[in-house]
């Protein structure tokens, strides 16, 4: 009884101090939280900052991070493992060796604080945002501080050498285009840099606290004090202030970020509100993003091909000239692309004049992307240079011609800018909707209407007739034509041949080149305009209603494509009971020679492949009026041009979708170890075939290995897929590449990130597929990449 009556005497004492601990902010060993929409952060002793898993809006995934509590936005002002997500069911643990450590929903270790071989006692999160884990001896053994992301709190320093990254967007915190730096000339200092080397470009904010006379007068550190101001401490002692206008009264929270479009801003915030007040800007540098971000590298404030203004908050907006887009949809401050195509290689089949157009633009400058420099010049001789150059892009004139080639860098819209500035097109790819360029036809249709509305029905009348008399002209003239065994060129740009052109240029089809399931590849030459071209000539061998119908499908929805990273198709021949189709002639052949080799390309090489097929599947399979699903990705039916740029050929097998489809059935089509395992369901067929065939192709580029053979690595294993999948759940990533010991260029980092997007693809389950588009993006690394699952569960053995 005397026992019991102890033991309640010391529970009594000792429960004000456990509650207290709980209220303290400190954070026992072996304390966790998994990554759920309900989990429970550990919280400062006031409950104003919280550390634990926040979910990212409109996402399944979540990040490790630090965020204000107390307001409706939950300011996130930190963040671990650099920015990159995890899966719902990861877990974060404190440790005693390890600290910190984040672990993904299957136990995989991503992250941890770096602590390693010290006796951690407890961690702490205290009132000021800062999250600290803590010795046995009482010291500090790592602290959120000392590792700032992108942000800055009151307190908070930065010593010589620190850095700030800016995310990549609002809602991807991986490290953005920006940077701050305290350097160690006393300067703090704002630049753009190189993704993904990062390498710094010039700066475009430089504190002015540099003194090359007088070293002491020189910076020493930025300082955050705990009222809200900053200000760069000199050697000695003197401080140069940052925040130049006067705080609100205390009751506000503070912070400074360098924000993911480059501008590094001082907010504050009220503790005390009713509604949903937003963080307001004390200062911000720099003043003119568009115009500040200057010089020769880089793409500036915005990505290539982009343009910036500022709105009316001074902040930097991006937007795409008329006729380009957005690489990645889901970021506007990203690089654009043409949504047509620019080529040196039109085998003189037009003039440059018939093939391209120019578009006027208002007040848009890009005033480092000059290659050549023309005066004295006219207007129309300025404009007739760049569209007969093969290398402009645009042109600005104003007495002297600016020539511009791709990419265009430094975009910016200037409305006292009072030169003229000319955009190239090509009119065969012009888009017939969306903010791009106006299409004559579509302007002369548009005449027509307004006439209908104001002239009488006797003229409607008569034009009606007229319409109908140039029907009947129009069809007989193209029956004509198609009879007509003489050359000509379709309005799709495409060469009609007759069987003896074609069997001349072949020398008799002589030269063999490849086959493939309908047709052989034969070599040959023939005179084009002023010039003799090298073609590749598919004869289709086996004539059936199968083959006849593949190859009026090759003919119509090829001659429609336009990409750099496609075979382009030159012309056709249809005489008869023969069908041959005339493509450009790839130099370095396949990509199967390639990779499979005595001498392995590098990895620069290697990726670079990768992201060219991507970009090419993800056109066809979103970019194009008709969808297609090529049907049969494999290395040999990837063509390398005389620069190693991958391109996409044979379409014997692709299956056409119209734009409301997005399932066909089909019978089986491929190649062994490239099939999807739809195919053997029986259920209907989606682009997913085709990112399934792409997952086993990028693993063969990445290992340079044939998907099925014998591999004396990883236990005998003998499939390419299976290999990979060990090697990455082992973190045996080495083994599945060869790569010369004096190849340098290959990225540690990058290379998972190629593996993991490849496990992706090649998932069974084909939900679990990303789209083209967004394989494209990951491998590109403008979106994180989760972590996959096992590619193979319903067949794993495992």
């Amino acid at each position: 009884m005397s026992s019991f009556l102890y033991l309640l005497l010391l529970l009594t004492f000792m429960l004000p101090i456990l509650v207290n601990a709980q209220d303290s902010g400190a954070v026992e060993i072996g304390a966790s939280i998994t990554a759920t929409d309900d989990a429970t952060p550990w919280l400062s002793p006031s409950g104003e900052f919280a550390f634990g898993f926040r979910k990212i809006q409109n996402t399944d995934l979540y990040l490790l991070s630090i965020w204000y509590h107390k307001i409706p936005d939950k300011t996130i002002v930190w963040f671990s493992n650099d920015g990159i997500t995890v899966p719902r069911k990861s877990k974060v643990v404190l440790t005693a060796l390890h600290g910190i450590v984040l672990s993904d929903s299957l136990g995989k270790e991503l992250w941890k604080s770096g602590t390693n071989n010290t006796d951690i006692s407890y961690a702490y999160m205290n009132n000021t945002g800062n999250f600290m884990l803590m010795g046995s001896d009482g010291f500090k053994l790592w602290d959120s501080f000392s590792n700032p992301t992108d942000t800055l709190l009151p307190t908070q320093s930065m010593e010589i050498g620190g850095v700030l990254y800016s995310r990549v967007s609002e809602t991807n915190f991986a490290k953005g285009r920006f940077q701050s730096r305290m350097l160690k000339g006393g300067t703090f200092e704002i630049n753009p840099r190189e993704m993904p080397t990062y390498n710094a470009y010039r700066s475009y904010y430089v504190s002015p606290t540099s003194d090359p006379n007088d070293k002491n007068n020189s910076g020493l550190y930025l300082s955050f004090n705990e009222t809200g101001y900053m200000y760069i401490v000199r050697g000695n002692g003197g401080i140069y202030d940052l925040t130049k206008q006067k705080l609100p009264a205390p009751g506000y929270y503070h912070r400074a970020t360098l924000d993911f479009d480059g501008v590094f801003t001082q907010y504050y915030h009220p503790k005390e509100f009713t509604g949903t007040p937003s963080w307001t800007v004390v200062w911000q540098e720099p003043g003119n993003m568009c115009a500040d971000v200057k010089g020769v590298h880089g793409s500036g404030a915005c990505g290539f091909n982009n343009v910036c203004s500022l709105d009316d908050k001074r902040r930097p907006v991006c937007e795409c000239i008329k006729g380009y887009v957005l690489l990645n949809p889901r970021d506007e401050y990203g690089s654009c692309k043409p949504n047509f195509s620019l080529s040196c290689d039109d085998n003189g089949l037009s003039s440059a004049e018939e093939l391209y157009g120019l578009l006027e633009l208002r007040d848009i400058d890009w005033p480092n992307s000059e290659y050549a420099v023309q005066t004295p010049i006219s207007e129309i001789e300025c404009k007739r240079s760049c569209l007969s150059d093969c290398f402009c892009a645009a042109a600005i004139y104003s007495n002297a011609c600016w020539k511009k080639k791709l990419p265009l860098a430094h975009g910016i819209r200037d409305q006292n800018f009072n030169h003229k500035t000319f955009v190239k097109f090509r009119k065969a790819d012009l888009p017939l909707q969306g903010p791009n360029f106006p299409n004559k036809k579509d302007q002369d249709n548009l005449i027509l209407v307004v006439s209908v509305l104001l002239f009488s029905s006797i003229f409607f009348n008569i034009m009606l007739l007229a319409v109908v008399c140039l029907g009947f002209f129009y069809i007989y003239r193209k029956k004509a034509i198609q009879h007509q065994p003489h050359n000509t060129v379709t309005e799709n740009n495409l060469r009609f041949f007759t069987f003896k052109e074609l069997e001349k240029a072949t020398s008799g089809f002589k030269e063999e080149l490849g086959r493939g399931a309908f047709g052989i590849v034969y070599k040959g030459a023939v005179q084009l305009s002023s010039t003799t071209t090298i073609i590749a000539v598919k004869k289709l061998d086996r004539m059936t209603q199968d083959t006849d119908k593949e190859f009026k499908s090759e003919v119509s929805i090829i001659a429609q494509t336009h990409h750099k990273n496609l075979v382009r198709l030159v012309g056709f021949c249809d005489e008869g009971r023969q069908r041959l189709l005339v493509y450009e002639y790839m130099v370095n052949g396949t990509l199967a020679r390639l990779l499979f080799a005595d001498v392995k390309p590098g990895w620069m090489q290697r990726s670079h492949i990768g992201l060219g097929i991507a970009r090419g599947l993800a056109y066809l399979h979103e970019e194009c009026s008709t969808q297609i699903i090529h049907c049969d990705i494999k290395p040999q039916n990837i063509l390398l041009d005389e620069y190693h740029n991958a391109r996409i050929s044979d379409f014997g097998l692709a299956k056409l979708l119209n734009i409301n489809q997005s399932r066909t059935n089909t019978a089986i089509r491929g190649t062994k170890g490239y099939v999807a395992a739809e195919w053997f369901r029986n259920i209907p067929v989606t682009v997913k075939v085709d990112v399934y065939s792409f997952g086993v192709l990028l693993l063969e580029i990445i290992c340079c290995r044939r998907s099925v053979e014998n591999f004396e690595l990883g236990g005998g294993k003998d499939i390419l897929t299976d290999l990979a999948w060990d090697c990455f759940r082992e973190g045996r990533l080495g083994d599945l590449v060869e790569i010369e010991k004096e190849d340098e260029s290959i990225k540690w980092n990058e290379l998972g990130r190629f593996v993991m997007v490849g496990i992706w693809c090649i998932q069974e389950d084909p939900s679990l597929r990303p789209t083209m588009r967004k394989v494209s993006q990951m491998l590109e690394g403008v979106v994180d990449v989760p972590y996959p699952p096992c590619p193979s569960p319903f067949s794993s053995t495992r």
